[in-house]
C-alpha cells in the first residue's frame, strides 16, 4: 500500500479482500480440483434459473436438493393439455 503505482495498489487492496480465501486454497493443499466447484456453481445457477418463478425459497432450496442429490422429480400434481 506504500506504493505509488495506483494499479499495485488496487491488486494489494484486493488480496487483503480475499486473504481467507487465498489462505484457504494452501490449506486444502489444491485437494479440490477448481473444474469441481466451477461445475457444482454452474449447476446451482442452472437449477436457480429454473425455479425464478417461484414464489417461497423453500421450493427453490428443494429443487436444489433434488438436482445436486440426484433425485428423481416428483409426478406433477396437475396435468396439462
Amino acid at each position: 500500500m506504500l506504493s505509488k503505482i495506483e494499479p499495485m495498489k488496487k491488486v494489494a487492496k484486493m488480496l487483503r479482500n480475499h486473504r481467507e480465501l487465498l489462505l484457504n486454497w494452501f490449506q486444502a493443499k489444491a485437494a479440490i480440483s477448481s473444474g469441481v466447484v466451477e461445475g457444482l456453481n454452474n449447476k446451482v445457477k442452472v437449477t436457480t434459473r429454473k425455479a425464478y418463478g417461484y414464489r417461497s425459497y423453500k421450493a427453490i432450496r428443494l429443487a436444489l436438493y433434488h438436482k445436486l442429490g440426484g433425485l428423481p422429480e416428483p409426478e406433477l400434481a396437475h396435468r396439462f393439455g
